[in-house]
């Protein structure tokens, strides 16, 4: 319709004033199995002039027929993949990421993912942004896996998969563009809301404590903060090296999904020591920063904007931690 072509040409990084009526066309794709529940009924419709490089115009190549959940996770790890430039991986769990690596090699990369916890990624949705290979192919199979989505397979990777035929295979067209004004439905109403595309770069940051970050401390806390943008306030994240060493998500407490976090690192038996830690929102108390100066991070990067922003500062230069302030906020519910 004219109004979603409207809605979608508008530059989301900008004020945007709202049509006072709104009509969406989209077209059914398919019917589903069942909804999120099996007693519940679905139906997958796409947007009319979505993005060639949205999840709805992916192309499938083997497997069974797609589920609910399967979609919507698959959306999740797909706009997060996109966020990196390296070859990288993320698995999603319950849209959650439960493992993000990048490296130079996609194989590297996955086996980054994986690690970071291997009891969650059991049946879970892979998604890579570069050509998914042979080797990494043949590493993949060897888990139990949902779906899989890359912009594209080499031959034999895609021999490697017939051996799996039940993994569901995607290949979306990777253009870099991210999800428009994004969509949610409430009891007899819609909220409509540009989306959360913002990647900030370290000239976006302020340095609050008194220690001055690395190169490499500076590289590892905006892969963290990447990925937070993706996991379910409260979310949490510490990473070293382009990997998620261990992700808090979906706690009402801050501190809660610190622990958390640092406790699912510790299950997976991945070091903390010289960590950074990603927060998708202020720390109200300095007891989470305490909490992850424990576990053994040294940087912490978050929006900052908290009454509290000085007794938590003043926590992290007693602590010897650095902490930036991005100055903006990534809540995901």
């Amino acid at each position: 319709s004219a109004i979603s072509n409207y809605l979608n040409g508008l530059d989301t990084n900008k004020n945007v004033t709202y049509p006072n009526k709104l009509n969406l066309s989209f077209n059914k794709k398919m019917d589903l199995r069942y909804g999120e529940n099996p007693h519940q009924t679905a139906s997958f419709y796409v947007d009319e002039i979505a993005n060639k490089g949205s999840l709805a115009s992916f192309k499938q190549l083997q497997g069974k027929e797609l589920s609910y959940n399967n979609l919507n996770d698959a959306d999740t790890a797909w706009e997060c993949v996109k966020s990196f430039k390296l070859p990288s991986c993320v698995i999603v769990k319950h849209a959650n990421p439960c493992g993000v690596g990048s490296s130079e090699d996609l194989l590297n990369a996955y086996k980054k993912a994986f690690s970071t916890d291997t009891t969650s990624a059991f049946g879970g949705i892979i998604a890579c942004n570069t050509t998914l290979d042979k080797n990494t192919a043949s590493q993949i199979i060897t888990q139990f896996v949902e779906v899989v989505i890359a912009p594209s397979y080499d031959p034999e990777s895609l021999k490697i998969f017939e051996s799996k035929p039940n993994i569901r295979l995607l290949e979306v067209t990777l253009d870099n563009k991210f999800n428009a004004f994004e969509l949610k439905k409430i009891g007899g109403g819609l909220l409509v809301q540009s989306p959360d595309n913002f990647n900030i770069d370290i000239n976006h940051c302020k340095i609050v404590s008194k220690l001055k970050p690395n190169k490499e401390q500076i590289a590892d806390m905006l892969f963290a903060w990447r990925v937070a943008k993706f996991v379910k306030s409260n979310a949490i994240v510490f990473c070293k090296n382009n990997q998620t060493l261990g992700i808090g998500a979906g706690q009402m407490s801050r501190v809660d999904s610190t622990k958390i976090a640092s406790i699912k690192a510790q299950n997976a038996n991945l070091d903390l020591t010289n960590s950074v830690v990603a927060s998708d929102a202020f720390f109200p108390f300095r007891d989470g920063i305490d909490v992850l100066a424990a576990a053994g991070a040294k940087c912490v990067i978050q929006p900052g904007g908290s009454l509290r922003d000085e007794e938590v500062i003043s926590a992290a230069d007693e602590l010897g931690l650095v902490m930036l302030f991005t100055g903006y906020r990534h809540f995901r519910h």
